[in-house]
Parts: C-alpha cells; sequence; structure tokens
C-alpha cells in the first residue's frame, strides 16, 4: 500500500468514527424531539420506535397553554439570569485576570496559586455556606440571590488570564508611549484582542447557567420564580411522570443553547487555537 492510499484510508478512517461519535451524541436528542411530538399513547410500547406514527404538538400547546406550567415566564427566567451571570462574570473575569497578567503587586504569584488551589475544591463545599450567606442577606426567592454566588468563580480568571499572557506585550507598550493609560490600554487593546476567549468563556457560562439546576431550585422557592431545569422537573411526580410535556419542554430549553453555539462556534475555535501560544 503507498502511504498516498495510507493516507487516504486514515482519513476515511477518521471520519467515519467522527461520524459514529456524532451520531452518538445526536440520538438522545432526537429521541427527546420525537417524544415531544408523541401522543400519551406512543411514549409506552413494547418495541423502540424512533419516529412517532401520529406525530402532535398537543405537548407543545399544552406546556404553553397551562396556567400550571408558565414555560414563558421560566424561559424568561433563564435567560435573564443566565445573561445576568454571563455579563457580570466576563466584566469581572477580565479585570480580575488581566490584573494577574499584566501589573505586578505584592502577593500576585500567592494569590493566583491560592485561587487556583480553590479549582480542586468540589462545589458541593460551597453549597451550605452560600445558602446561609443568601438566606441572612434576605435573598431567598431573589433573583439576586441566584446570580451573586456564581461570580465567584475562579475558571475563567484563570483561562483568561492565560489568554491575555499570549498577547505581545509590545502591543500594550506602542499604546503607552502614545499616551494611554493602563485603563485605556485594557480597554482598547487586551480587551479588542480577547474577543475569541470573552466569546467562549461566554458561552461555558451561559451554559453553565442556564443548565444550573439545584442552586435555583434552593433558593427560588416560588413556582412562577423557577429556572427551567427545576421548572420542568415539576411536571414529575412520586406517582406520574408526564414524558411528553418534559420533553416538549427540554426541546425549549435547548433551542437558545443550540442557537448561542452556532453563532459563537468560530470563536471557540480560535480561542482554543490561540490560547498557550506565546506572541
Amino acid at each position: 500500500m503507498t502511504m498516498s492510499s495510507r493516507r487516504r484510508a486514515s482519513t476515511i478512517l477518521t471520519y467515519v468514527l467522527l461520524v459514529l461519535v456524532a451520531l452518538l451524541f445526536l440520538l438522545p436528542m432526537f429521541w427527546m424531539l420525537s417524544t415531544s411530538l408523541k401522543p400519551e399513547t406512543e411514549w409506552f410500547t413494547r418495541s423502540i420506535r424512533w419516529f412517532p406514527q401520529r406525530p402532535t404538538l398537543e405537548n407543545y400547546a399544552q406546556i404553553f397553554e397551562s396556567a400550571q406550567t408558565p414555560i414563558a415566564r421560566w424561559f424568561f427566567n433563564s435567560f435573564a439570569i443566565a445573561s445576568a451571570v454571563t455579563v457580570l462574570t466576563l466584566v469581572l473575569d477580565a479585570l480580575a485576570a488581566y490584573a494577574y497578567a499584566r501589573m505586578d503587586f505584592p502577593g500576585r504569584r500567592l494569590l493566583f496559586a491560592l485561587l487556583l488551589a480553590t479549582l480542586f475544591l468540589p462545589g458541593m463545599m460551597f453549597l451550605v455556606p452560600n445558602f446561609l450567606t443568601t438566606f441572612r442577606l434576605g435573598l431567598l426567592n431573589n433573583y439576586i440571590g441566584v446570580i451573586l454566588p456564581p461570580l465567584a468563580g475562579v475558571f475563567g480568571v484563570f483561562f483568561l488570564t492565560q489568554f491575555f499572557q499570549t498577547i505581545p506585550k509590545e502591543l500594550e507598550e506602542a499604546a503607552v508611549i502614545d499616551g494611554a493609560s493602563a485603563w485605556q490600554t485594557f480597554l482598547f487593546v487586551a480587551l479588542p484582542l480577547a474577543r475569541p476567549a470573552l466569546a467562549t468563556l461566554a458561552i461555558i457560562t451561559f451554559l453553565t447557567s442556564w443548565n444550573e439546576f439545584l442552586w435555583p431550585l434552593l433558593i427560588l422557592q416560588r413556582v412562577e420564580l423557577l429556572t427551567l431545569p427545576p421548572a420542568l422537573a415539576t411536571l414529575q411526580s412520586s406517582y406520574s411522570s408526564e414524558y411528553g410535556l418534559t420533553m416538549a419542554g427540554a426541546v425549549i430549553a435547548a433551542v437558545p443553547v443550540l442557537v448561542i453555539y452556532i453563532v459563537l462556534q468560530r470563536y471557540i475555535v480560535q480561542s482554543v487555537a490561540t490560547t498557550g501560544l506565546k506572541g
């Protein structure tokens, strides 16, 4: 077998494996969509039916029309909270990361090492302290109580610090020579160059907040205030489960995630390709 034939065979094998992996991830999503279009009589069958025999939008109509499932309000709650967490996280993490990457102050390395050490701690360790703090501040059933704790995440600071360190210092030095202050250098030089990293962090933060289940469930104790993940769980009880409604709600919850990823995926690729390369 010639070198070109081996290379062609290797390429074909790679694409086959990628297609199989893609199908592995897409099958649950297809099953979710298929179940959301099935009537109640097709939820439980002896054999697996990938396609509904009598497709219907009844589940979607019911979840939108029922007063017990204010899906529009839940959707708005999730979007508002996830958007607020994302914007505030980008602002705070970008400021902290630039300070760690470019500014020299006493204890910088020690503080950064302590921040990184918290990455190794399980998130459940902070659940009770965060809940007690939120309770004593009177933020139960308040969206602020859901938004504030995630802002203390460390991953974004570490991620952006690594990216800021890849930006050539000569660009910032040239801005300083032209009379730019440290604040102007950060706003007009560092931030525009960090757009791929910021977009990647925005996607990760938004998806994490959008899919968060436990924390909103603890803080938001009224049904109309819930976000989508814990709200969809209310469609199931100890004695019955509305699988069609649950799957319809899951499809609705998945749409914004897919749209955001499709729109911003090029920034993810660009960020992964450039992070870690010294300029």
